[in-house]
């Protein structure tokens, strides 16, 4: 019997409750919480009693909170679907109560626009000597374009070298300016400076100063931006052959005049200001007056196109190889009431969690997605609703 204990409950965790919902055979037993319980209670009427156990409020700042809710339930695995500011209190109730964790995003302090796995790679030695697994990461950026990575270097490449992870969503939502996921989390990642790996260091450019026109499978051209993004650390880390590797996402031009005009009035800042005598942070309240992620699946058209460009050497000769997945906004509407952007991230999050729950990815410690057999994670991507392709290419579209 395996018990899963879910915490969050916003788009992508609708997703990843309800493609767990349909697994029996791997999720005995699903248990939610959120701040909101009325969040939860929604979801549990819609995939039923019988499959959602049971449904609870948790303060998931609070280690001690949330391990109490562990003691209660007894999960043999916490999935982390809430903030990325919770990661550390939600990882150290799991150590309390030695219990296995996975997460979809790394860690960034609430106070400070900064992402970076050295908060939780620095549980390492705990998680070990606790006999317990943290798996980091297992959405889609990061998460399924790590697994593309190993795959690529298991089946295709003697040594991978260059490395462009590329995040195109083709869709249109009808809104003026919305964001696809948290809106705070989403603009204090797209707001910072550019970072990349390259020769041996990393280099930082202007945020979105770096533009690079690409021809995205069945969308067509989207202007892309160099941004940074977590996947890359450990990437770099765990294949030492990497000379160069980037991340890099589309943004249309009417996003990105919006994004400068709050940006220029003080709207995205993080710094709490006086108003009215009360302290709030501008970012906060954008994130109040801006539409709901999950409110924009119903209507929401087009296709995402993630995907991870590598290229390498194979028996002496270099090539290119391009792995990539569409996802279609309608159909997963239709399949289960989300757009694609929470799909692409809940249903890697469920497979993650099948993985470790049946063994198949399980060693006490901190890990990345990398550092495990691609091949059962490849298997369900497309058993699951989000099927991959490779394309061999005659050469990278992007200039060495």
């Amino acid at each position: 019997m395996s018990r899963v204990l879910i915490i969050g409950a916003g788009g992508v965790s609708s997703v990843t409750v309800k493609k767990c919902a349909r697994l029996p055979e791997m999720f005995d037993e699903i248990y939610l919480a959120s701040r909101t319980l009325s969040k939860c209670e929604t979801l549990q009427k819609e995939v039923g009693a019988d499959r959602l156990k049971g449904v609870f409020t948790v303060d998931a700042d609070s280690a001690d909170a949330v391990a109490e809710l562990i003691n209660k339930v007894k999960p043999d695995l916490v999935v982390n679907l809430a903030l990325p500011y919770q990661d550390l209190p939600i990882m150290d109730a799991c150590l309390a109560t030695k219990t296995d964790y996975l997460d979809t995003a790394n860690y960034e302090p609430k106070d400070e626009a900064k992402f970076e796995y050295s908060w939780q790679w620095a549980y390492q030695q705990k998680f070990q000597d606790a006999g317990i697994m943290a798996l980091l990461g297992s959405g889609f950026d990061p998460g399924v374009t790590n697994v593309y990575t190993a795959y690529a270097a298991k089946h295709y490449f003697d040594e991978i070298h260059y490395l462009d992870i590329v995040d195109c969503n083709g869709g249109d939502h009808g809104q003026a300016f919305a964001t696809n996921f948290n809106p705070e989390i989403n603009i204090r990642e797209i707001t910072q400076r550019g970072r990349f790996w390259e020769n041996g260091e990393w280099k930082e450019t202007e945020p979105l100063s770096v533009r690079e026109d690409l021809d995205y499978q069945n969308i067509g051209v989207r202007a892309s931006y160099l941004m940074f993004h977590e996947e890359l650390e450990s990437l770099v880390k765990h294949f030492p052959t990497l000379k160069r590797a980037r991340f890099w996402m589309t943004f249309g031009d009417a996003y990105l005049t919006h994004l400068k005009v709050l940006e220029g009035i003080g709207m995205t800042s993080i710094a709490p200001i006086d108003f009215q005598g009360q302290q709030i942070v501008p970012l906060e309240f954008l994130k109040a007056v801006l539409p709901n992620p999950g409110s924009l699946a119903e209507g929401y058209t087009g296709k995402t196109c993630i995907g991870t460009y590598i290229t390498g050497i194979k028996d002496g000769k270099e090539k290119t190889i391009f792995i990539y997945n569409n996802c279609d906004h309608a159909v997963c509407y239709d399949e289960v009431g989300a757009q694609a952007v929470s799909y692409t991230t809940g249903v890697p999050a469920m497979i993650g969690a099948a993985l470790m729950l049946n063994n198949t990815w399980k060693k006490p410690g901190v890990w990345n997605m990398e550092q495990f057999d691609p091949d059962p994670f490849m298997a369900m991507l497309n058993e699951h609703g989000l099927p991959w392709h490779v394309i061999e290419c005659d050469s990278s579209p992007f200039a060495k």
